[in-house]
């Protein structure tokens, strides 16, 4: 196995040749049922399948005043120009807006909201920061989607993640359809860890958060989770919440409905698993992608 610095590499990738699926080798619930408001027959559940749905978890008004603040952000003119800002390929419009609550208020307070806190800390057994923060918008026409992926490849092999000791909450902001680009998940997926072929190029964020090529599993690793665990599509009414493992492998197609999708995506990551060197690229990813300039717990 690789080493970085002191840390072993339990979960190798961007290897010159494909290798065999590997069986996950730490937990996806850390806590307990006394350590937060979900039940226990709930992180059962989550540690099962990879994902949890909470409906209803924000009520109209939050939705609107974060609604707001991604129009105002998308369209701030001091941002233009900001590699904060991530924009479509072909379009030039806003695909997503990274390190958001250095940039909003209202959002800043949203993660540190005990509904958010108190289960990210319960799933991942303690104290947490934010390994990284979103906003993210589909446009009706003409919003394209993501390929199937595991974050925590990722997030392991170019920001020095050491284990998927990690949970994305995404909070949706407009109604999840079937047929709007809505994120599919494959429920016990996370149990699995999947390798990718290839090195790292330079600098490969500039490409990966417009369109993610490298760090992606072969048709063969996904022909076989599909078929091993099936594929569930998230879908439900602004304000619902996906909160999803690391390691789970999801992905979502192109939006062609007049219906827009947008979602503030927030990773909690446990401060006993603070970030290291990458474990397969040439230099960590930028601060406004991966924080790493502190680990301190969120309060």
């Amino acid at each position: 196995m690789t080493m970085t610095g002191t840390e072993q590499d339990l979960y190798p990738t961007r290897l010159s040749e494909a290798s065999a699926p590997l069986t996950r080798q730490h937990p996806t619930v850390w806590g307990d049922a006394a350590s937060g408001p979900f039940t226990q027959e709930e992180l059962d559940a989550h540690e099962s399948r990879g994902y949890t749905v909470l409906d209803d978890f924000l009520d109209a008004d939050e939705v609107a005043r974060y609604t707001a603040e991604l129009e105002r952000l998308s369209e701030a003119p001091e941002l233009a120009n900001d590699p904060r800002v991530i924009r479509e390929r072909g379009t030039g419009a806003v695909r997503s807006i990274f390190a958001v609550p250095a940039l909003s208020d209202a959002v800043d307070r949203l993660t540190r909201d005990p509904r958010l806190l108190d289960r990210a800390r319960q799933l991942l057994g303690g104290d947490v920061y934010l390994h990284q923060t979103r906003i993210n918008y589909m446009p009706g026409f003409r919003g394209t989607g993501f390929y199937w992926h595991s974050d925590f490849e990722t997030w392991h092999a170019e920001d020095g993640m050491p284990i998927p000791r990690a949970v994305s909450c995404s909070i949706a902001l407009t109604d999840n359809y079937p047929f709007n680009g809505g994120l599919m998940v494959m429920p016990g997926s996370h149990r699995t860890y999947i390798s990718s072929v290839g090195e790292t190029p330079a600098d490969n964020h500039t490409s990966s958060l417009q369109a993610q090529e490298v760090g992606v599993p072969s048709e063969d690793d996904i022909s076989l989770l599909a078929a091993q665990h099936g594929i569930d599509q998230f879908t439900g009414a602004a304000g619902s919440a996906l909160w999803f493992d690391a390691n789970i492998m999801h992905g979502s197609g192109n939006n062609i409905t007049p219906f827009p999708r947008s979602n503030i995506f927030m990773v909690f990551n446990s401060v006993d698993n603070a970030l290291v060197e990458p474990y397969a690229a040439p230099a960590p990813r930028p601060e406004h992608i991966a924080h790493r300039e502190s680990f301190a717990p969120l309060r």
